[in-house]
């Protein structure tokens, strides 16, 4: 017997998208275990018209806004479409600033985006999902990637992002090829909100590497 979540995952996309937004209020983001998680998302091609990408579009910002996130992808919500959306206002302290290259970040929308690492550099810090409540651990991933996706409009999207934006893009994009941050994720590292509170709250995990017992990138 097919389950109730199979069943929406054979509907068309529209649809899908369609009855999400009749709710009101932010949409409800999937928690790890859904398998709409862990599947590659379908490339955008037009499977939402004009209009209800554009809904969609704004429902995905606002339910973002009040998780609170610096991003989220539609797989997030229970829709296994190729598209995601980021942004941060980047309200740290200059020392955080500095220590993880954490700069505003307007609004954005991307269409099948892909990256690739642009240079060697690599770069570790605390991470955590809307999609994996209460929970962060440390992740290596490149300090520079190169961007390629569309806009909401179509428009070619070829850009460098360094920093904590292109960890953001990396994270995003990695939810969209089924990937959650776990994976890439040093467990011994793995913290509850609390801990990280309490114990962890330092601009770079170097004294957690050094108490919890995990390497970081030399």
């Amino acid at each position: 017997m097919a389950s109730e979540r199979d069943s929406s995952m054979s509907r068309p996309l529209s649809d899908l998208v369609e009855e999400l937004l009749d709710h009101e209020g932010p949409l409800p983001i999937v928690a790890a275990g859904d398998p709409v998680l862990r599947q590659p998302a379908e490339r955008f091609d037009g499977q939402l018209d004009a209009g209800l990408l554009a809904r969609f579009v704004a429902a995905l910002r606002a339910t973002m806004h009040a998780a609170p996130g610096v991003g989220l992808a539609a797989p997030q919500v229970g829709v296994p479409l190729r598209l995601a959306v980021i942004e941060d206002p980047a309200p740290v302290s200059e020392e955080v600033r500095l220590a993880r290259g954490r700069v505003p970040q307007p609004f954005r929308v991307l269409v099948n985006p892909s990256y690739e690492g642009a240079g060697a550099e690599r770069a570790a810090f605390f991470e955590g999902c809307l999609s994996v409540p209460g929970w962060q651990a440390v992740v290596e991933r490149h300090a520079q990637v190169r961007l390629r996706a569309l806009d909401e409009r179509g428009r070619e999207v070829d850009e460098v992002f360094s920093g904590w934006p292109a960890r953001i893009v990396q994270h995003e994009t990695d939810h969209l090829d089924g990937t959650l941050y776990l994976d890439r994720a040093e467990l011994r590292s793995l913290s509850s909100n609390q801990a990280m509170a309490e114990l962890w709250s330092q601009p770079t995990p170097e004294r957690a590497a050094a108490v919890l017992g995990f390497p970081l990138p030399g």
